[in-house]
Parts: structure tokens; C-alpha cells; sequence
């Protein structure tokens, strides 16, 4: 099986002996990347209720807007891997920066007019800055340090990513709901059109801070001394392609649908929790106090990182993410069956068990992947569009109510466990197709 390249210094050389604390610097940097774009993707979770007050949504139109975001990572992988290829991961960061700036910017247009359709193609623009920052970013950080740990060094700065879902429903409860009329309503509070209006326009604030941060951001990015990751993990050419497929590692044909079939879990939770916590059987609430239980739910997620990312230091990575699938399963099931506050908690607690299954599955998926490392991860990045059928979910909901659409989620743990359990093990390049077959 080929190792997992090492990075290189920018004319393919070895890195020279003061490099590690260099890239220890630049994976810091990085950290404030995945704060910002788990920020902004977690600042969806509180707008999805504010806009469906606003614009007067079912759930399913309301799911459309999270299914648009992630549409984004389908459309922009390729183009985003080509940009890399085409300019380096540095100037690539900066762009997917200012994309996102841009889209916030774009986001105060749809709250003055307001429109439903503009706000859907600003959150579009905004994905898409994200998705690029996903293609060069989440690959470096694997293939900077030792294959055996890539695991747990990518939870790790994760936890950074989970840290940004967790600040983020406070500021959205504050600066979103908690200065609009419908955030701060009982529940079944008809808005007038002049309410309505005030609302929308509730969401220019918050965007225009964000808009500044990200700027800022892009500037910083832009003067650091980022080390390039060489040529190891380039595409390689097209002759020597031939000696290579990446349809020859189970853990990647399989690792795509278990990122695919994930997100469906991940998103449907952020996206339909204020709703369901705000119900009077669970936790009879207005949406502003439900806000606020999103920082348990993605709090959980960023201390099972800092704790996956500890205990791969010593357990298989594959044997942690079937623990972490099976809690997940349980408690799911607990919220579908269940009401109160005991629903309610069971809900908030799988954030601690999806924490690890983002980054550990990715890990695994470019594992042994050698030269198509980079091919392998615009694959997976791809696959983060599998958040877009949450639109499935918001259509069970308003069929057999949103408290059974949360089965589709439980079932979604059963395949990360196969993957755990079986469709992660890496084969040997030479013997893969062979043991594909066998064990289909």
C-alpha cells in the first residue's frame, strides 16, 4: 500500500529540519478557517426559522435553502481542485475567503429588498468560497504529519471547526432572532407585512460583521508564509495514470457514500432542531430560547473531537468511529420515540457522537491513496453535497410529521457503522478489485 505523501517545500525537496514548527504554525492558522466556515454554515441553523417566519415557509421550502448550500459543494469541487492546481493553495485560500465576503455582502442585498430568491443564491456564493476552502484545506492537514495519526490530527483541528459551531447559535440567537418580532414570539404568532419586513432586514448586521472578519482573514492568509504541500500529492500524469485507480480502495469507494450519506444526519439535525426543540410537547419554547440549545449540540461536537482525537492516539480510528455510530443510532431513536425535555436531550447529544465522523471518515477515505491523495479528497469534498437531500427530510416532516423524519437520520448511523466495521479497511492495491468482488 503506498504511504500517504509527505509534504514537501514548494521545489519538491524534503522539509528541512525547522519545518515542523513552521507547519505547526500554519495548521494554526488553518484552525481559524475551519472556525469560520463552521460559523457560517451553523449561522444557517438559527436563519433557517428566522426566514421561514419571514417569507412565510413550509419545512420543505425551508430545507431547500440548506439543500441550495450544499448543491454548492457538488457544483464547486471540481472548479475549486482546478483553481489549485492552477494558482496554489494559498492564493486559493485567499479567493475562497473572499468569495464567502462576498456573499455576506450579498446576503444584506436580500434582506433590504427582501428576497427568497437572492438569498438563495447569496448562501449559493458563500458555499461555494466554503467548498474551496474545503478542497485545499482539509487534505493539507492530513498528509502534514504521520499517516498512523492523520486521524486524530484532523479531529483535532476540527475541534476548531466545532468551536465556530458552537459560538455561532449565540450570536445568531442575539443578533438574528432575538432582535426580530418572530424570533421572540410564541409559537403560531401571525407577523404582519411591516413585521415581516423588520425581520428581513434584522439579518444586515450579523452579515456585515461576518463580511469584515472574512476580509480580514483573507488579508492575513495572504502574508503568511504558508509551506506548499510539493508535488507528492499532485495529480499525476496522465501516462502514469494508468498505473494507478483510485476504484482500487475500498476505503474510498465507500468512504464517498459514508460522507454522502452523513451530512444527510448532520444537517438534518441543525437544520429542523429549533423546530423541534420549540415544540410544545418537547421543549415549549420560542425559537430564540431554542437558538441558544444549538451551542450544547455543536459544543458536543467540538469535546468529541478534542476526545476522539485523543483516544486515536491509542485505538484503531476505525473501531472509535463504530463506538461513536452506535451511541448515535441509540440516541436517535430515543428522539423519535420519546417526548419532553428527555427527547429534547437526546437530540442536543448526538452532536457528541456525529463529532468524530466528518474528519475521521475523510481520514480514512484518502488512507493509501499515494499520488491520487488530491483526487481522492475532491471526491469526498464532493460528497459533503449529500447535505442538500436534508430537502428529503423536510419533506418527511410535513408528510409524517417532523418528529418521525428523524428516523431517516438514525438509519443514516447504520451505514457510517458498515463503513467503520468493513468499508474502511484499506486493500492492497493489487488485490483490491479481488476482494471487492468477494465481498459484495
Amino acid at each position: 500500500m503506498p504511504a500517504i505523501p509527505q509534504p514537501t517545500s514548494s521545489s519538491g525537496a524534503s522539509p528541512p529540519a525547522g519545518a515542523t514548527q513552521s507547519y505547526a504554525s500554519a495548521l494554526t492558522l488553518l484552525a481559524s478557517l475551519f472556525f469560520m466556515w463552521g460559523f457560517i454554515t451553523v449561522i444557517n441553523g438559527t436563519l433557517l426559522p428566522h426566514l421561514r417566519s419571514v417569507f412565510e415557509l413550509s419545512y420543505f421550502q425551508a430545507a431547500l435553502i440548506e439543500s441550495v448550500w450544499f448543491i454548492a459543494y457538488f457544483v464547486a469541487s471540481i472548479p475549486a481542485a482546478k483553481l489549485i492546481e492552477r494558482i496554489g493553495y494559498q492564493k486559493s485560500l485567499v479567493v475562497g475567503l473572499l468569495i464567502m465576503a462576498a456573499g455576506a455582502v450579498g446576503m444584506t442585498l436580500a434582506a433590504s429588498i427582501p428576497s427568497y430568491g437572492v438569498t438563495l443564491i447569496m448562501l449559493f456564493v458563500i458555499a461555494s468560497g466554503i467548498t474551496l476552502l474545503q478542497v485545499a484545506a482539509n487534505p493539507y492537514v492530513v498528509v502534514v504529519g504521520p499517516p498512523a495519526t492523520a486521524s486524530s490530527r484532523l479531529n483535532l483541528v476540527q475541534a476548531m471547526n466545532s468551536a465556530g459551531t458552537m459560538v455561532a447559535p449565540l450570536f445568531g440567537a442575539y443578533l438574528i432572532l432575538g432582535r426580530s418580532k418572530g424570533g421572540t414570539a410564541q409559537s403560531g404568532t401571525v407577523l404582519t407585512q411591516a413585521e415581516r419586513l423588520a425581520d428581513a432586514q434584522s439579518v444586515i448586521l450579523p452579515y456585515i460583521l461576518v463580511a469584515v472578519v472574512l476580509v480580514v482573514l483573507a488579508i492575513i492568509i495572504a502574508r503568511f508564509p504558508l509551506p506548499a504541500m510539493g508535488q507528492a500529492t499532485s495529480r499525476v500524469a496522465r501516462e502514469e495514470r494508468k498505473n494507478h485507480s483510485l476504484w482500487r480502495h475500498r476505503n474510498l469507494v465507500f468512504g464517498i457514500p459514508a460522507i454522502f450519506i452523513y451530512l444527510i444526519a448532520e444537517i438534518g439535525v441543525g437544520n429542523l432542531f429549533v423546530n423541534f426543540v420549540s415544540r410544545p410537547d418537547i421543549g415549549n419554547m420560542t425559537t430564540e430560547t431554542a437558538g441558544r440549545y444549538l451551542t450544547p449540540l455543536w459544543g458536543g461536537m467540538m469535546v468529541g473531537r478534542f476526545v476522539g482525537s485523543a483516544i486515536m492516539q491509542k485505538i484503531d480510528a476505525g473501531t472509535v468511529l463504530a463506538a461513536f455510530s452506535i451511541g448515535a443510532f441509540i440516541v436517535m431513536l430515543i428522539a423519535v420515540f420519546t417526548t419532553g425535555h428527555f427527547a429534547m436531550w437526546a437530540l442536543i447529544s448526538v452532536g457528541l457522537f456525529h463529532s468524530i465522523m466528518f474528519p475521521t471518515i475523510f481520514a480514512l477515505g484518502i488512507q493509501g491513496l499515494g499520488p491520487l491523495t488530491e483526487e481522492g479528497s475532491g471526491l469526498l469534498i464532493m460528497a459533503i453535497a449529500g447535505g442538500a437531500l436534508v430537502a428529503v427530510q423536510g419533506w418527511l416532516a410535513d408528510t409524517y410529521g417532523l418528529q418521525s423524519s428523524f428516523v431517516l437520520t438514525a438509519a443514516c448511523e447504520l451505514y457510517v457503522l458498515f463503513y467503520a466495521l468493513w468499508g474502511s479497511k484499506p486493500v492492497v492495491s493489487g488485490d483490491a478489485n479481488r476482494e471487492m468482488v468477494e465481498g459484495a
